[in-house]
Protein backbone atom coordinates (compact mmCIF):
# COMPACT_ATOMS: atom_id res chain seq x y z
CA UNK A 1 0.00 0.00 0.00
CA UNK A 2 1.13 3.54 -0.73
CA UNK A 3 2.64 4.92 2.52
CA UNK A 4 0.81 7.85 4.08
CA UNK A 5 3.28 10.72 3.90
CA UNK A 6 1.55 12.59 6.71
CA UNK A 7 1.96 9.71 9.15
CA UNK A 8 5.62 9.47 8.23
CA UNK A 9 6.09 13.19 8.88
CA UNK A 10 4.42 12.92 12.27
CA UNK A 11 6.66 10.00 13.23
CA UNK A 12 9.61 12.24 12.43
CA UNK A 13 8.17 15.08 14.50
CA UNK A 14 7.51 17.28 11.46
CA UNK A 15 4.39 19.50 11.27
CA UNK A 16 2.07 19.17 8.28
CA UNK A 17 0.91 22.04 6.06
CA UNK A 18 -2.66 21.63 4.82
CA UNK A 19 -4.74 23.37 2.19
CA UNK A 20 -8.52 23.61 2.31
CA UNK A 21 -10.94 23.04 -0.58
CA UNK A 22 -14.36 24.61 -0.08
CA UNK A 23 -15.16 25.44 -3.72
CA UNK A 24 -15.65 21.84 -4.83
CA UNK A 25 -13.73 22.58 -8.02
CA UNK A 26 -11.44 19.72 -9.14
CA UNK A 27 -9.42 22.22 -11.18
CA UNK A 28 -8.81 24.36 -8.10
CA UNK A 29 -8.04 21.24 -6.07
CA UNK A 30 -5.44 20.16 -8.62
CA UNK A 31 -3.90 23.64 -8.72
CA UNK A 32 -3.65 23.81 -4.92
CA UNK A 33 -2.23 20.29 -4.72
CA UNK A 34 0.49 21.40 -7.14
CA UNK A 35 1.35 24.30 -4.80
CA UNK A 36 3.20 21.89 -2.53
CA UNK A 37 0.92 21.34 0.47
CA UNK A 38 1.55 18.17 2.45
CA UNK A 39 -2.20 17.54 2.65
CA UNK A 40 -5.28 18.96 0.98
CA UNK A 41 -8.62 18.73 2.80
CA UNK A 42 -11.91 18.63 0.92
CA UNK A 43 -14.67 20.23 2.99
CA UNK A 44 -17.89 18.23 2.71
CA UNK A 45 -19.41 19.90 5.77
CA UNK A 46 -19.40 23.57 4.80
CA UNK A 47 -17.98 23.51 1.27
CA UNK A 48 -20.17 24.95 -1.47
CA UNK A 49 -21.86 22.08 -3.30
CA UNK A 50 -19.27 19.48 -2.26
CA UNK A 51 -21.48 16.48 -2.92
CA UNK A 52 -20.10 12.91 -2.93
CA UNK A 53 -19.51 12.93 -6.69
CA UNK A 54 -17.72 16.28 -6.47
CA UNK A 55 -15.58 14.97 -3.61
CA UNK A 56 -14.52 12.01 -5.76
CA UNK A 57 -13.50 14.33 -8.60
CA UNK A 58 -11.41 16.41 -6.18
CA UNK A 59 -9.78 13.28 -4.75
CA UNK A 60 -8.82 12.22 -8.27
CA UNK A 61 -7.42 15.68 -9.04
CA UNK A 62 -5.31 15.78 -5.88
CA UNK A 63 -4.00 12.30 -6.62
CA UNK A 64 -2.03 13.62 -9.61
CA UNK A 65 0.46 14.96 -7.03
CA UNK A 66 2.27 13.84 -3.87
CA UNK A 67 -0.17 15.84 -1.74
CA UNK A 68 -2.18 13.58 0.59
CA UNK A 69 -5.96 13.74 -0.06
CA UNK A 70 -8.18 14.15 3.00
CA UNK A 71 -11.86 14.89 3.62
CA UNK A 72 -13.62 16.82 6.37
CA UNK A 73 -16.83 14.85 6.71
CA UNK A 74 -20.25 16.48 6.69
CA UNK A 75 -21.17 14.59 9.85
CA UNK A 76 -20.26 11.56 11.92
CA UNK A 77 -22.01 9.26 9.45
CA UNK A 78 -20.55 5.76 8.90
CA UNK A 79 -22.07 5.56 5.41
CA UNK A 80 -20.35 8.77 4.29
CA UNK A 81 -17.08 7.83 6.00
CA UNK A 82 -17.00 4.51 4.19
CA UNK A 83 -17.82 6.24 0.91
CA UNK A 84 -14.92 8.71 0.93
CA UNK A 85 -12.43 6.10 2.17
CA UNK A 86 -13.47 3.68 -0.58
CA UNK A 87 -13.05 6.59 -3.01
CA UNK A 88 -9.42 7.05 -1.98
CA UNK A 89 -9.31 9.55 0.88
CA UNK A 90 -6.19 8.88 2.95
CA UNK A 91 -7.51 10.69 5.98
CA UNK A 92 -10.78 11.99 7.41
CA UNK A 93 -11.71 14.69 9.90
CA UNK A 94 -14.96 13.95 11.73
CA UNK A 95 -16.88 16.94 13.11
CA UNK A 96 -18.50 17.41 16.51
CA UNK A 97 -17.12 14.41 18.35
CA UNK A 98 -18.22 15.23 21.88
CA UNK A 99 -17.96 12.00 23.85
CA UNK A 100 -16.79 8.39 23.93
CA UNK A 101 -19.76 7.13 21.92
CA UNK A 102 -19.18 9.67 19.13
CA UNK A 103 -15.51 8.72 18.96
CA UNK A 104 -16.27 4.99 18.81
CA UNK A 105 -18.70 5.62 15.94
CA UNK A 106 -16.12 7.59 13.95
CA UNK A 107 -13.21 5.24 14.54
CA UNK A 108 -15.22 2.07 13.98
CA UNK A 109 -16.54 3.24 10.61
CA UNK A 110 -12.98 3.99 9.48
CA UNK A 111 -11.29 0.70 10.41
CA UNK A 112 -11.64 -2.82 9.07
CA UNK A 113 -12.34 -5.65 11.55
CA UNK A 114 -11.26 -6.51 14.12
CA UNK A 115 -10.47 -2.88 14.98
CA UNK A 116 -13.69 -1.52 13.50
CA UNK A 117 -16.67 -2.40 11.36
CA UNK A 118 -15.82 -0.85 7.98
CA UNK A 119 -17.17 -3.01 5.17
CA UNK A 120 -14.83 -4.32 2.48
CA UNK A 121 -15.15 -2.60 -0.90
CA UNK A 122 -12.21 -0.26 -1.57
CA UNK A 123 -13.24 0.53 -5.15
CA UNK A 124 -11.05 3.47 -6.15
CA UNK A 125 -8.91 3.18 -3.01
CA UNK A 126 -7.21 0.07 -4.39
CA UNK A 127 -6.04 2.04 -7.44
CA UNK A 128 -4.68 4.93 -5.37
CA UNK A 129 -3.49 2.93 -2.38
CA UNK A 130 -2.44 -0.32 -4.04
CA UNK A 131 -3.69 -3.91 -4.35
CA UNK A 132 -2.72 -4.69 -0.73
CA UNK A 133 -4.95 -1.88 0.57
CA UNK A 134 -6.99 -4.19 2.81
CA UNK A 135 -3.91 -5.50 4.60
CA UNK A 136 -2.55 -2.05 5.52
CA UNK A 137 -5.44 0.45 5.49
CA UNK A 138 -5.94 0.36 9.26
CA UNK A 139 -2.33 1.49 9.70
CA UNK A 140 -2.17 4.10 6.93
CA UNK A 141 -5.55 5.87 7.02
CA UNK A 142 -5.72 8.91 9.33
CA UNK A 143 -8.73 9.49 11.58
CA UNK A 144 -8.95 12.87 13.31
CA UNK A 145 -11.89 13.82 15.53
CA UNK A 146 -12.93 17.45 15.76
CA UNK A 147 -12.90 18.99 19.21
CA UNK A 148 -15.16 22.01 18.94
CA UNK A 149 -17.30 22.15 22.07
CA UNK A 150 -16.56 22.41 25.77
CA UNK A 151 -18.35 19.09 26.20
CA UNK A 152 -15.67 17.53 24.01
CA UNK A 153 -12.90 19.31 25.91
CA UNK A 154 -14.29 17.97 29.17
CA UNK A 155 -14.39 14.45 27.68
CA UNK A 156 -10.92 14.47 26.11
CA UNK A 157 -9.52 11.79 28.40
CA UNK A 158 -12.18 9.23 27.47
CA UNK A 159 -12.20 10.18 23.78
CA UNK A 160 -8.44 9.69 23.65
CA UNK A 161 -8.77 6.08 24.81
CA UNK A 162 -10.86 5.01 21.80
CA UNK A 163 -8.85 2.65 19.54
CA UNK A 164 -8.47 3.76 15.94
CA UNK A 165 -8.22 7.52 16.52
CA UNK A 166 -5.00 9.23 15.43
CA UNK A 167 -5.54 12.70 16.81
CA UNK A 168 -7.63 15.73 17.69
CA UNK A 169 -8.51 18.55 15.28
CA UNK A 170 -9.64 21.78 16.96
CA UNK A 171 -12.53 23.64 15.34
CA UNK A 172 -11.96 27.14 16.78
CA UNK A 173 -15.17 28.70 15.48
CA UNK A 174 -17.62 26.27 17.04
CA UNK A 175 -15.46 26.12 20.15
CA UNK A 176 -15.86 29.89 20.48
CA UNK A 177 -19.64 29.58 20.12
CA UNK A 178 -19.63 26.86 22.77
CA UNK A 179 -17.94 29.35 25.10
CA UNK A 180 -20.43 32.10 24.30
CA UNK A 181 -17.87 34.02 22.24
CA UNK A 182 -18.12 35.53 18.77
CA UNK A 183 -15.83 33.54 16.45
CA UNK A 184 -12.82 35.41 15.13
CA UNK A 185 -9.45 36.82 16.20
CA UNK A 186 -10.76 38.19 19.49
CA UNK A 187 -12.27 34.85 20.49
CA UNK A 188 -9.08 32.85 19.97
CA UNK A 189 -7.22 35.32 22.19
CA UNK A 190 -9.74 34.91 25.00
CA UNK A 191 -8.11 33.05 27.93
CA UNK A 192 -10.97 30.53 28.03
CA UNK A 193 -10.55 29.66 24.35
CA UNK A 194 -6.75 29.59 24.58
CA UNK A 195 -6.94 27.41 27.68
CA UNK A 196 -9.27 24.92 25.99
CA UNK A 197 -6.92 24.67 23.00
CA UNK A 198 -3.94 24.17 25.28
CA UNK A 199 -5.77 21.36 27.06
CA UNK A 200 -6.38 19.63 23.71
CA UNK A 201 -2.69 19.94 22.95
CA UNK A 202 -1.66 18.62 26.36
CA UNK A 203 -4.02 15.62 26.34
CA UNK A 204 -2.95 14.70 22.82
CA UNK A 205 0.71 14.70 23.80
CA UNK A 206 0.05 12.78 27.02
CA UNK A 207 -1.88 10.04 25.19
CA UNK A 208 0.29 9.67 22.07
CA UNK A 209 -2.23 11.33 19.76
CA UNK A 210 -1.58 14.06 17.20
CA UNK A 211 -2.75 17.62 18.04
CA UNK A 212 -4.10 19.54 15.03
CA UNK A 213 -5.72 22.97 14.75
CA UNK A 214 -7.84 24.44 11.99
CA UNK A 215 -6.18 27.85 12.18
CA UNK A 216 -7.09 30.61 9.75
CA UNK A 217 -4.01 31.63 7.78
CA UNK A 218 -0.31 31.00 7.30
CA UNK A 219 0.78 33.47 9.99
CA UNK A 220 -1.42 31.80 12.60
CA UNK A 221 -0.20 28.38 11.48
CA UNK A 222 3.40 29.39 12.21
CA UNK A 223 2.38 30.34 15.75
CA UNK A 224 0.41 27.13 16.23
CA UNK A 225 3.30 24.99 15.00
CA UNK A 226 5.57 26.72 17.52
CA UNK A 227 3.00 25.95 20.22
CA UNK A 228 3.18 22.26 19.33
CA UNK A 229 0.33 21.58 16.93
CA UNK A 230 1.25 19.16 14.15
CA UNK A 231 -1.16 20.12 11.35
CA UNK A 232 -2.84 23.40 10.40
CA UNK A 233 -4.60 24.57 7.28
CA UNK A 234 -3.09 27.72 5.79
CA UNK A 235 -6.27 29.15 4.30
CA UNK A 236 -9.12 28.01 2.09
CA UNK A 237 -9.20 28.21 -1.68
CA UNK A 238 -12.08 30.71 -1.72
CA UNK A 239 -10.64 32.97 0.98
CA UNK A 240 -7.32 33.08 -0.85
CA UNK A 241 -9.04 33.80 -4.17
CA UNK A 242 -11.18 36.52 -2.63
CA UNK A 243 -8.19 38.13 -0.90
CA UNK A 244 -6.06 38.10 -4.06
CA UNK A 245 -8.88 39.51 -6.18
CA UNK A 246 -9.63 42.27 -3.67
CA UNK A 247 -5.93 43.17 -3.46
CA UNK A 248 -5.73 43.51 -7.24
CA UNK A 249 -8.80 45.77 -7.29
CA UNK A 250 -7.35 47.94 -4.50
CA UNK A 251 -4.06 48.30 -6.35
CA UNK A 252 -5.78 49.53 -9.51
CA UNK A 253 -8.23 51.73 -7.62
CA UNK A 254 -5.38 53.44 -5.78
CA UNK A 255 -3.43 54.24 -8.94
Amino acid sequence: MRPNKIKEMWKQGRPVTAGWISSGSPYVAEAMANAGYDALIIDMQHGMGVTPDVAIACLQAISTTETVPMVRMAWNDPKEIQFVLDAGAYGIIVPLVNNHEDAVRAAGASRYPPLGYRSLGPNRARFYGGPDYLQHANDEIIVLVMIETMEAVDNLDVIAKVPGIDGFYIGPGDLAVSLGLTPGPTAVQDPRHAGACQRVLDVAKDTGLVPCHHGSNAEEAVRLYAQGFMMCQLGSDMNMLNAAAAAAVRTVSAS
